[in-house]
């Protein structure tokens, strides 16, 4: 079975993060990845994946303790099914701005188990001044963030997943929109 985890985007969706996000005009619109100032390797294109459920964090950072790192690999796609893109409106002001993040100690826990693919249904895994720097320090060590997925809790409590990540050909910039398939 496929599943397609893309986010659509309708012209209201994009006029409202243009209008709270400049960025999303040069190539962060939707889902797409962090590439910061590296190449997506090819390979990064199908991996293993496995998705987390942890909707029912919003006080705190997303911890290693709220997961099962034993599901995590070396090469794997590792996607966190937040629900928060379900709770905002993509392209609001809220969205981009209070949604969930993941710990910086969860983040290293990722990079050291070899993790090719950090993937998340809100608009990233640090918020505000955190964002960029934090999207830099996972590119630096080989792994991208991929942003506003949709539909992950479809992939809940699925033993075999596999995620296809095929990014825009596009060069010199900070973002590709992408489309995220899973086969199940």
């Amino acid at each position: 079975m496929l599943v397609d985890i893309t986010l659509k985007i309708t012209p209201k969706m994009a006029t409202d993060a243009q209008g709270n996000a400049k960025i999303t005009l040069a190539g962060h619109l939707g889902t797409h990845f962090d590439v910061m100032n590296k190449e997506f390797p090819l390979e990064y294109t199908k991996r293993k994946g496995v998705i987390f459920d942890v909707k029912h964090i919003r006080d705190r950072d997303i911890e290693a303790s709220d997961i099962d790192m034993t599901k995590v690999g070396k090469d794997m796609f590792v996607g966190f099914y937040t629900g928060y893109i379900y709770e905002y409106d993509y392209g609001t002001q809220e969205y981009f701005a209070t949604h969930p993040q993941l710990s910086d100690a969860l983040i290293d826990q990722l990079l050291d188990a070899g993790i090719s693919i950090i993937g998340l249904d809100c608009s990233g895994v640090r918020r505000g001044a955190q964002h960029t720097p934090k999207d830099q320090y996972c590119a630096d060590r080989g792994v991208f963030v991929v942003e506003n997925l949709y539909g992950l809790e479809k992939l809940l409590d699925k033993d075999d997943v596999t995620v296809n990540t095929y990014p825009m050909s596009y060069e010199g910039m900070s973002g590709l929109p992408c489309r995220v398939i899973a086969e199940v």
